[in-house]
């Protein structure tokens, strides 16, 4: 069953980001490379005031390590096992080093020079390098300034290195809360929600009790544990001012972490501290409401972690086909019923099909399934007023169908063939190709499942085609997503497009004719909009709606029976 508040107001959402197709394309996304030395440990021979060396390997340029005011400064990072290296960033603040090298060691104790300079630039100085070690350190001799030393960044690249004593700790672990919230607005947010790994579920404090301050959430680690490093992707009910505590029997808690300036959505924190027990502990409300976190990951070695399950593959390089359908049987034919199963009902909304059992669906012998809305009532099956008749009895049919039962799949390249119908209150893409989480099917609601729309076209305008992700932070008309437009002479109606998604754990890169048109990405995404749920089986459906609250009434003008061909719809991994 399709869900319900999708599309009102989509048009305005997403005007700002209009495409035209007959501009050059976006390149593909690329995930940016993480440097070895990001979230690893760090030591260093002196601090000014709050700037601890953690802060020079966090990936946040906003944040900084300062030494004291003297020369025979270092900063160094362990890598958790030998790597080889072959770039240095230096991200350097105002405080610079004149004179500083870079070495590495085995130990910690005998040190190798890998570069040395007597002319630092300050800036940022990219350093080619060769060596191999566990350890690698800056260590300055001569100041530029009569301050200290001072980095924004100091970032390792190569390949190899070991995890840092960077174990998930946190995953399946008890938690404990201040209050936690129970009704219709979300169902069993309970402290175990932040720590399953699941980006669609959350904790948030008790809606009758909990929107007060000071509010916490906390983890038991089940043993003494080494924190390195907090993972925070929060509900837009967050926390201004917060604390990262630890303690070794629940009770007698020591601050990690602080801050009078959260932000929200998704923080990554550097932390250092010793404890069985982790703590996030919320002294000052961002919104009136109370605190709500997706996720509360505590990062580190120790513990008594339990093995969360593995993140699915990436699709090979080059992807091999997987699944298809061409659609290639005889005339008249029905669907294989190995691949789809027809989806019979009534729409949402305000559509006003009434979606039949495959007697709306057929191949039509020369290699496309031909989907067809008729103006057709159906006796004993309620839908909005006909705009034209006024009757309640839904006075269309047309075609609905998915792979919910047949197929299944996480990461992929998506591709179909399509020609759509054009004509007012005509809805061919809405779920012509998209996909929808496969826990809809068990019962979990929409957005919580997460859907992903490769395509869709309202009738009335047949030269726009929109892709659009939708989620619990993010959904209806706050999907994130675009519109992409045909040249002036052509629309989709004219002819066969192909529209594709390459989905990946890094994001979704969306393609019209093999011509990139919209890029998400994941981190970004959870960056600046809410948490990325789409690392979990998704399924296909195919559709063909009338009517509804997005692409408007039918009328005169539309002609009915209206056709959707689809030449193909195929997936690679």
């Amino acid at each position: 069953m399709r869900p319900l508040l999708r599309r009102v107001g989509l048009l305005v959402a997403v005007a700002a980001t209009l495409l035209t197709f007959t501009a050059a394309p976006a390149p593909p996304a690329r995930a940016a490379e993480v440097p070895l030395s990001q979230g690893k440990n760090v030591t260093a021979s002196g601090v000014e005031g709050p700037f601890a060396p953690a802060a020079a390997v966090d990936g946040d340029t906003g944040t900084r390590w300062s030494s004291a005011f003297t020369d025979s400064q270092w900063i160094q990072i362990d890598l958790g096992t030998s790597a080889a290296i072959g770039r240095i960033t230096l991200d350097w603040e105002t405080a610079y080093a004149k004179s500083f090298r870079i070495q590495v060691s085995d130990d910690a104790t005998t040190w190798r020079d890998l570069y040395e300079t007597t002319s630092g630039t300050g800036g940022v100085q990219n350093l080619t390098v060769s060596g191999t070690g566990r350890h690698v350190r800056m260590a300055a001799t001569e100041r530029a300034t009569a301050y200290g030393y001072s980095l924004w960044e100091f970032q390792v690249y190569g390949t190899g290195g070991g995890t840092g004593g960077d174990t998930l700790l946190s995953y399946g672990r008890p938690g404990a809360a201040s209050s936690s919230q129970s009704d219709q607005n979300c169902w069993e947010c309970t402290p175990a929600r932040a720590f399953d790994r699941d980006p669609a579920s959350r904790w948030a404090t008790s809606s009758t009790t909990g929107w007060t301050d000071p509010a916490w959430i906390s983890v038991d680690l089940g043993a003494t544990a080494r924190i390195n490093r907090i993972v925070l992707q929060w509900d837009p009910a967050y926390a201004k001012s917060f604390q990262i505590q630890v303690s070794p029997n629940g009770t007698d808690w020591t601050p990690i972490y602080s801050t009078t300036t959260g932000t929200g959505l998704k923080q990554t924190l550097t932390v250092s501290g010793t404890g069985r027990h982790v703590r996030m502990y919320g002294t000052e409300r961002a919104t009136a409401y109370g605190y709500s976190l997706w996720e509360f990951q505590v990062y580190g070695t120790g513990g008594a972690p339990i093995p969360a399950p593995p993140l699915p593959p990436d699709p090979a390089n080059p992807p091999r086909l997987v699944w298809s359908d061409e659609f290639d049987g005889a005339a008249g034919a029905r669907p294989d019923p190995a691949k789809w199963r027809a989806d019979p009902g009534t729409g949402q909304n305000a559509e006003l099909q009434y979606y039949t059992d495959h007697d709306n669906a057929a191949l039509d012998g020369a290699g496309h399934l031909v989907m067809e809305a008729r103006k057709q009532a159906t006796l004993g099956k309620g839908c909005p007023p006909d705009p034209l008749t006024g009757s309640t009895t839904c006075q269309y049919t047309s075609a609905r169908m998915n792979t919910g039962a047949t197929f299944q799949f996480t990461y992929g390249r998506v591709e179909a063939r399509v020609k759509v119908p054009k004509g007012n209150g005509l809805w061919p893409a809405f779920w012509m190709f998209w996909m929808m989480g496969a826990d809809f099917l068990s019962g979990r609601p929409w957005p919580y499942n997460g859907e992903i729309d490769i395509m869709e076209v309202l009738g009335k305008d047949v030269k726009t085609s929109y892709s659009t992700v939708h989620a619990p932070a993010y959904n209806g008309a706050g999907g994130i997503g675009a519109p992409y437009r045909l040249p002036q002479d052509a629309d989709f109606s004219d002819d066969f497009h192909v529209w594709a998604a390459d989905w990946t754990s890094k994001g979704i890169v969306y393609s019209l004719d093999g011509r990139t048109v919209l890029t998400l990405d994941k981190e970004q995404v959870e960056q600046t909009r809410g948490p990325w749920i789409f690392d979990h089986p998704h399924y296909m459906i195919l559709n063909l709606a009338v009517g509804g609250d997005w692409p408007g009434p039918t009328d005169a003008t539309t002609p009915f029976p209206a056709k959707m061909l689809v030449d193909y719809v195929r997936v690679y991994q």
